[in-house]
């Protein structure tokens, strides 16, 4: 693709990047195949191509309006795009710089702005959201009905094994699956340490940077990814193995802190050896599954009928795909298979809330294949699609881990 990008933009470190990206698309439209927003509302301009241009006529004319903001803001940020595409198009590092840009050009009217703010100001909070939530469970009953489905019930924590092993990996807490699901980082430490590795947890690490960040508040998601950094590194210099994530959300983002502070020259470096060492939680399984393998007894019959949802940060964003299925099927669970499994569940970090319609319209089109085959439970690998699909199916949603761990 042919560009001329405006004096504004063209010799910044955005600019250049901007445009390596832009160039790398021919047009060919095979994008549009594997969007979600372009299946469901048939523009071209809520589909991958259709924002490129969007983009492109941005960058070089300087002009832009609220219906560029909307379309971006349709974007579920899947990176099905990034998979399909032919010619290698980083779509979603484009479509970082193209919101950025546009949120400091195109005010949103007070109450948008307000929404957006309190997601940032509540959700990387663990204290506060764990408070605001332990409220909303006490008024459940006066909630409207559109909310109490999305609340999610109350999950008690679980044992943790103490610390014995001399391998030591790190683990990120997290923000908002701390207080829904406290269990899943609990089996991941009891499974681990079973194979002899110690999962610590950093006091001072928090949010991964991915909710900030992607409100268009990057500087304020910089800042949570520094502090991650700053307090993994004691860790990682006194040998940690790995930083282990157990929400797929949080690792595509960690994974990409050397590209996020690749210009920051105080930490730089830090970054790309801290994203070189993260490792979704199911690598780390895979790699010690000969060890397992002797803890998963034969049984006579399986032990549950399992559809695993592929969060799109694990098999977009990572790159990972078939890992979970095989191990849950080494465990002795029945893995069904599922149609359309590269199409987003509509959960996508704050979109099922700032986009609800289309939201939870892929909802219910996704629920329709997990449960085609009626499993016994939808498996995941990521807290906010678990939270999204178990509230609209009475079908138990768990991530994968606790089913290992029940094992």
């Amino acid at each position: 693709m042919q560009t001329r990008l405006a004096d504004f933009i063209r010799t910044t470190p955005e600019g250049i990047e901007a445009e390596r990206i832009l160039r790398s698309c021919v047009h060919c439209g095979f994008c549009l195949a594997t969007c979600p927003t372009y299946q469901l509302l048939g523009d071209e301009l809520d589909s991958p191509r259709g924002r490129i241009y969007l983009m492109k006529q941005y960058l070089e004319s300087g002009e832009v309006s609220e219906k560029t903001q909307l379309h971006l803001d349709r974007c579920l940020t899947c990176r099905n795009c990034e998979t399909t595409c032919p010619s290698g198009v980083e779509y979603s590092k484009l479509l970082d710089i193209g919101r950025d840009l546009i949120e400091k050009q195109v005010p949103r009217n007070p109450l948008a702005a307000m929404q957006r703010y309190a997601l940032r100001q509540v959700l990387p909070h663990p204290a506060l959201f764990s408070s605001l939530l332990a409220l909303a469970r006490a008024a459940r009953p006066l909630l409207p009905a559109s909310l109490k489905t999305k609340l999610p019930g109350k999950q008690a924590a679980t044992p943790r094994p103490r610390a014995r092993h001399a391998r030591r990996m790190l683990v990120l807490e997290g923000c908002v699956q701390a207080a829904l699901a406290p269990n899943i980082n609990a089996a991941a430490a009891r499974l681990l340490d079973k194979i002899g590795i110690t999962l610590l947890a950093a006091d001072k690490a928090g949010c991964c940077g991915a909710v900030s960040y992607h409100l268009n508040a990057q500087g304020e998601g910089l800042d949570y990814m520094r502090r991650n950094i700053d307090a993994w590194w004691p860790h990682i210099e006194a040998g940690a193995e790995a930083i282990v994530m157990t929400a797929s959300g949080c690792g595509v983002t960690v994974k990409e802190y050397g590209h996020y502070l690749q210009h920051d020259p105080a930490y730089a470096a830090k970054a790309a050896r801290v994203s070189a060492l993260t490792r979704d939680l199911s690598e780390i399984v895979l790699a010690e599954a000969e060890v397992l393998k002797s803890q998963f007894a034969p049984l006579p019959k399986p032990r549950a009928r399992v559809a695993f949802h592929a969060p799109c940060t694990l098999q977009h964003g990572q790159k990972i795909t078939g890992v979970v299925e095989a191990l849950l099927s080494v465990a002795g669970f029945e893995v069904v298979p599922v149609s359309e499994s590269n199409l987003c569940c509509g959960s996508a970090g704050t979109y099922s809330i700032l986009q609800p319609e289309i939201s939870n319209q892929l909802r219910e089109r996704k629920l329709g294949h997990l449960q085609a085959r009626q499993p016994e439970v939808i498996a995941t690998a990521n807290i906010g699609c678990l939270t999204h699909l178990q509230s609209g199916t009475a079908t138990p949603v768990r991530h994968w881990i606790e089913l290992l761990d029940e094992v």
